[in-house]
């Protein structure tokens, strides 16, 4: 009896769970505990309902060719049987807690991001995401960076087409990672599958949740609710390293912001040539503005409004100067005063106020956007 048991055992729910484990069609056994229960509950709870399936579809087919009409069959008179509507009632209860008592463990742990080794707030924004590394001093925006030609298909798309980022979000192995999930627009979904993360940020509202990774690798995700227009073009990209490597990418990262700031001050007293301001401004605004603004800078109507011709791109120059930092509060423009460096700022709105036939001349130089940030400071 105890073979059988175990042949039963191996042939209702080992093997299913091993033939079904690389299926394209089935869950992923991802890289973290948290997946690891996730799949397997999913699994356990999808065999017992298919064992129910067989059972309950076994025994009405039985009784339909056995106890059919042409045959003789009277029907039964069972209905008010105490012990019978005892039985069906407490069968799938019985069936459910059985259910219910994995699950519930499973979901109070993936709840549980106390005693976390590192923090990270992800905050999404129209389109990208925002990650700052709580309490290290280094916080960056990650960007779709899929080829534009790819996008408008004047070029064959990779495997990682639309899950590719100028700068992945960089974690530690066997680390325990809390992440605080915000957004600065609108409902944005933070989503790994690898990780069986998946947790809506909200404006106004702090979320919580947490992975502990077990492989290096890279894993890719996407936003998981609709925020835009965009919401297509919004992936998560994230790279796995072993501690030490992280601890070493986490030095040179601050390294890098130390000397990033050294060459922005370094070029508050020089003055940049048209022709470089209009190449880095073409780069930028092809990287950060065309998918509102469009790349031939006309917009769309009723949702964003074109460059060309218009009026504050022709206007006062602190004034665009001042939306392109702070963006406009109510409205889909963002503030790229933290995405952006004074160089590339300078660059961009000298970009918008000389292409398209826009030719006001005018070239801005870094020293004037810096004082545009300091007077946006001590505004505050």
């Amino acid at each position: 009896m105890g073979k059988l048991s175990s042949t039963l055992w191996l042939i209702l729910f080992v093997l299913p769970q091993q033939v079904l484990a690389n299926s394209q069609f089935n869950m992923r056994k991802g890289v973290t505990d948290i997946s690891n229960d996730v799949y397997q509950l999913h699994m356990t709870i999808f065999i017992i309902c298919c064992v129910i399936g067989v059972i309950v579809f076994a025994v009405m087919f039985w009784a339909l060719i056995h106890h059919r009409k042409s045959k003789g069959a009277k029907p039964a008179q069972f209905h008010e049987s105490t012990k019978v509507e005892i039985l069906w009632t407490a069968i799938p209860f019985v069936i459910l807690i059985a259910m219910a008592v994995p699950a519930t463990k499973t979901l109070i742990s993936m709840e549980d991001a106390s005693k976390a080794d590192l923090t990270i707030k992800i905050t999404g924004s129209q389109w990208k995401w925002h990650y700052e590394y709580m309490g290290e001093d280094v916080a960056f925006y990650s960007i779709l960076s899929t080829p534009q030609d790819q996008i408008s298909n004047q070029a064959d798309k990779t495997n990682t087409y639309l899950l590719e980022v100028d700068k992945p979000l960089v974690l530690p192995i066997n680390k325990k990672v809390r992440f605080l999930m915000t957004s600065d627009d609108v409902i944005h979904s933070w989503w790994v599958p690898d990780f069986a993360v998946k947790k809506d940020a909200n404006p106004g509202f702090i979320n919580e949740t947490w992975t502990k990774i077990n492989e290096e690798g890279i894993y890719r995700g996407q936003c998981a609710e609709l925020c835009g227009k965009d919401h297509g073009f919004m992936p998560v990209v994230v790279e796995a390293k072993s501690e030490q490597a992280f601890t070493d990418w986490l030095q040179q990262a601050k390294q890098a912001k130390k000397t990033a700031a050294a060459a922005d001050a370094a070029l508050l007293d020089q003055t940049l040539p048209k022709e470089e301001l209009m190449v880095l401004g073409e780069q930028v605004y092809m990287a950060s503005c065309a998918a509102c603004h469009q790349p031939t800078g006309m917009g769309l109507p009723g949702v964003f409004p074109a460059l060309k011709g218009n009026p504050v791109v022709l206007g006062d120059i602190n004034d665009h100067i001042d939306v392109v930092i702070n963006g406009r509060p109510g409205t889909a423009m963002q503030a790229f005063v933290k995405q952006l460096s004074i160089k590339q700022l300078a660059a961009v709105v000298t970009y918008k106020r000389n292409a398209w036939g826009n030719d006001t001349g005018d070239m801005i130089q870094p020293s004037q956007i810096q004082a545009a940030i300091d007077a946006t400071s001590e505004a505050k």
